[in-house]
């Protein structure tokens, strides 16, 4: 009797171990084979979107994102076919997410100005941006953070939820760009050969736009000196070079020309009051 007993139970159990083993191959299968499949579907996409010129910023986040979703739901799958009830889990899952969510309040913040910057894009990878006090290149746009490469080759993490939050300056997004300087030349000098020096100088440097056209004027009557404007276009990937030079050969000009470029100063008056 008992070894009939104990001959059932052992039936039953390697019935159980053999169902349990042929769902645990299936969901293996289905992780393996989910997983296979979503890279297929992720390549097929990120090549259709690089052909019809998507940003990288916009094909990369789009891709991240849908993977993601899609292991999700294979993961999901491969639960099922165990005989887990997935209905509790995701319940789990929700119940655990608010309250991971009502703790991570920053986080998603920063998430969602990460979708927000992927739509509008303000900035793309390889920009030239000033935001949140820093400036730098845009080396990469992540879901959370935008990474920041400065001209000293230092690398800043921003949150994306602090660049929305406050202004952001592009300055590669045109493809020209206004030099502006103030150059201050000697209350003694002929202004009107100041003007003719600095357009000179203008004319000389074929990187300067011809449209629109460069603007010198003058400005201010200051207390040392008389400022002038010099406003001329360039090409923005030009813009440092032509600028440096301007400021090199202006002050060289100036002193072949005599024109005097004044310091601060102050004029100290002495009265002698004799008794």
């Amino acid at each position: 009797m008992d070894f009939n007993l104990d001959e059932n139970l052992w039936n039953q159990l390697t019935e159980l171990l053999s169902s349990f083993g042929i769902s645990f191959f299936i969901a293996l299968c289905i992780l393996i084979i989910g997983r296979q499949a979503i890279k297929i579907i992720i390549k097929i996409i990120s090549s259709a979107l690089e052909r019809s010129n998507t940003e990288d910023t916009v094909r990369i986040f789009v891709t991240n994102l849908l993977n993601t979703l899609l292991m999700i739901v294979v993961f999901i799958a491969a639960i099922n076919q165990l005989g887990i009830q997935t209905t509790s889990i995701i319940a789990v899952l929700g119940a655990a997410g608010l309250a991971i969510g009502l703790a991570l309040q920053g986080s998603l913040s920063n998430f969602a100005a990460g979708i927000l910057i992927v739509i509008y894009r303000p900035y793309k990878v390889g920009d030239y941006i000033q935001a949140d006090n820093h400036l730098g290149t845009v080396d990469d746009i992540q879901i959370f953070s935008t990474v920041l490469r400065t001209p000293d080759n230092k690398i800043v993490v921003v949150p994306n939820g602090s660049i929305m939050n406050g202004s952001i300056v592009n300055f590669s997004h045109q493809k020209e760009r206004r030099i502006d300087i103030v150059i201050g030349c000697s209350y003694d000098d002929d202004i009107d050969k100041v003007k003719e020096v600095l357009a000179d100088v203008l004319s000389k440097d074929e990187r300067i736009l011809k449209e629109p056209k460069p603007r010198i004027a003058l400005s201010e009557l200051a207390d040392s000196s008389v400022n002038f404007i010099v406003r001329p276009w360039v090409k923005n990937a030009e813009y440092l070079d032509v600028l440096y030079s301007l400021l090199e050969e202006i002050k060289k000009r100036f002193d072949q020309e005599g024109i005097s470029i004044p310091y601060p100063q102050s004029d100290v008056h002495i009265h002698n009051h004799s008794e």
